[in-house]
């Protein structure tokens, strides 16, 4: 049976993910700061383990556990993360120092607290959540995809470093996806935006980006649940899977476009 260790289980797509793991006969360990939103999973037998991705001793205790009780980790699954927008000279250093830590930092230290276990096994596999994003652009987002281009470049490192020892690294890239992050990164973009120079063009960008996540169009979590889960089962998985609504058109506009013929496109999405 895989153990899995599963970061921000309670809700999106991270919660399908577990819910689908489980299901497929893995033990897995839905980890998150909210306990209590991840108690449903437990019907499926995932195990809820508290875990804050800006917290070294909860990340240290929280793989130890795991290890304690299994002997093992076979894959990790980076899925923590959040999106906080806002123009550059609104948004806070602190908030934008705290996106790095929950978005890479917290994924980097995890990483290393598994990697010793993984090398004695000779295997494992170790999967990030990334986006699309690490690849483009978009209005007010410079903080969120400034994270998912570093974590693109640590993980494409990483991959190279532990390959001998049989572990491998995946990137996992979605495009829009019908969950809460939109609306919460909407919620960043509208604070940060009160009062500011940037207002007009904040708000009016905060009513396209609800707009567009509410859509009936966007990727369902399921499918990209089926995406991971099919990188963990696997044994010699892609280094990247590019999936869900927008995600292909989008990153080709970004690849044949004139950096500012693309800029003015993005910006007349609006």
């Amino acid at each position: 049976m895989k153990v899995v260790l599963l970061t921000g289980a309670s809700s999106g797509i991270r919660y399908q993910t577990a819910q689908l793991l489980a299901q497929r006969g893995c033990k897995v360990y839905g980890a998150a700061r909210q306990v209590k939103r991840m108690k449903p999973l437990q019907k499926w037998g995932v195990i809820p383990v508290e875990l804050d991705m800006t917290d070294e001793k909860s990340m240290e205790s929280c793989v130890k556990m795991i290890i304690e009780n299994e002997g093992k980790i076979d894959v990790l699954i980076n899925n923590a993360g959040y999106g906080s927008y806002g123009a550059v000279e609104d948004v806070s250093l602190e908030e934008g120092r705290k996106q790095f830590e929950v978005n890479l930092f917290g994924v980097a230290r995890l990483t290393q607290l598994v990697l010793p276990v993984m090398r004695k096994q000779q295997a494992g596999k170790i999967i990030s959540i990334s986006s699309v994003g690490g690849k483009i652009t978009t209005l007010f987002g410079a903080w969120y995809h400034a994270t998912k281009f570093a974590l693109e470049g640590f993980s494409d490192c990483l991959r190279m470093e532990v390959a001998e020892f049989g572990i491998d690294v995946v990137l996992i890239e979605p495009g829009a996806i019908k969950t809460e992050w939109g609306s919460i990164a909407a919620d960043h973009l509208l604070a940060s935006g009160k009062g500011g120079a940037y207002e007009e063009m904040a708000v009016k960008t905060e009513e396209s980006m609800r707009k567009q996540y509410t859509s009936n169009l966007l990727s369902k979590p399921e499918r990209i649940a089926k995406v991971i889960a099919k990188a963990g089962d696997r044994k010699r998985p892609k280094t990247r899977y590019l999936i869900g609504f927008d995600a292909k058109p989008i990153l080709l506009m970004k690849r044949l476009l004139p950096d500012r013929v693309y800029d003015k496109l993005v910006k007349n999405m609006l």
